[in-house]
């Protein structure tokens, strides 16, 4: 009996840290560096997905294809504005938009650059805009919403076609970047994306394992939709702000949830924080890296889909194991008891 009693538990309980232990062997393999055999664990239980559109459901290289101008402003001329406020812009979009304007017109950044008083001002996920300030002329980029607002701010009108050509791009699944100067609507930037191959399949996969899936953008919600509708997501988050992040996880937290998300930037920290299930960018920033309980040396985000994986696959090791062992156990201890009781009535 003290057999029985006493060595079940002990062999559990080694049991259970090999397997976490092999869990982490298997995702370093992967080149996922996971700080715990919990984490590995707590993957395989997660049943919320949070995945960044750029980069994880679309390819991430958004590159803009037209310049539509409002009013009687020309399409040189936007292009042009728009090429100035991107100059110090280096993400793929703000490439794409010299690029096109360079292309298209001949226009080129190098002398602009040289212009004394040019002030950048970088994008962030509050503002949702960035652009370029100078002695007497104030340009900005950024989300439809968020460049209206700044308008009206400014005392300006917002032409009644800006919300149309706006609305038309999002529809498309494309992105309208709209583009002001000195508090006055210029016109739009077509930003286009692309839907990763097979990934509508992957996210049939997971709805079938009992996993949601929920897209995180910065677009606006028509562009949200289109994509989503596109990808095949459970539901989506458009506008995302680090505030929208970290409420989300907490929703579906109090409702019995375990939720996992990718982070690369300081604005992620607090949602990764809270995530059960987080997975920094190796090439993101200190604080991410921190706050994640798994680190990605490959900054590949779609890498949390195959976390998920392994997660699920150690479960099922784990629970076949778990059986195993016990029923092993029992006979043995079985045997041993009734060999005993035999000996007794000799």
């Amino acid at each position: 009996m003290a057999l029985l009693v006493c060595l079940i538990p002990t062999t559990i309980g080694g049991l259970l840290p090999a397997i976490g232990i092999a869990g982490m062997d298997r995702l370093i393999r992967r080149n996922v560096i996971a700080l715990s055999g919990r984490a590995v664990e707590a993957a395989g239980d997660v049943d919320v997905l949070l995945l960044d559109k750029t980069g994880t459901i679309t390819l991430g290289n958004r590159q803009a294809t037209e310049f539509i101008p409002v009013g009687a402003v020309s399409e040189r001329e936007l292009a042009e504005v728009a090429q100035l406020a991107s100059i110090a812009d280096e993400t793929p979009e703000g490439r794409s938009i010299v690029v096109l304007a360079k292309e298209k017109y001949g226009l080129r950044g190098n002398p602009v650059e040289k212009q004394c008083g040019m002030r950048f001002i970088p994008f962030s996920a509050q503002t949702r805009m960035s652009g370029v300030d100078m002695e007497g002329l104030a340009i900005r980029k950024g989300a439809a919403d968020a460049i209206t607002a700044y308008i009206q701010e400014q005392g300006n009108a917002v032409p009644s076609e800006l919300k149309t050509i706006a609305d038309s791009i999002s529809r498309s699944g494309g992105t309208p970047l709209v583009v002001a100067r000195n508090g006055e609507a210029l016109g739009v930037v077509h930003l286009k994306d692309v839907v990763k191959g097979g990934i509508k399949e992957r996210f049939i996969k997971m709805r079938k394992m009992g996993i949601k899936t929920v897209m995180i953008t910065g677009d606006n919600p028509l562009t949200a939709t289109a994509i989503a509708a596109e990808a095949g997501v459970d539901d989506f988050l458009a506008q995302a702000t680090p505030e929208a992040k970290l409420k989300l996880i907490r929703e579906h937290q109090a409702g019995g949830r375990l939720v996992a998300m990718t982070g690369d930037g300081t604005n992620d920290a607090p949602a990764l924080a809270q995530a059960d299930v987080a997975v920094a960018m190796n090439t993101g920033t200190q604080a991410a890296r921190e706050a994640a309980n798994m680190i990605d040396l490959d900054s590949n985000p779609t890498k949390l889909i195959e976390i998920v994986e392994t997660g699920k696959q150690l479960l099922m090791t784990r629970g076949a194991l778990t059986t195993f062992s016990i029923a092993n156990d029992v006979s043995k201890y079985f045997a041993i008891i009734i060999h005993t009781l035999a000996g007794m009535e000799k």
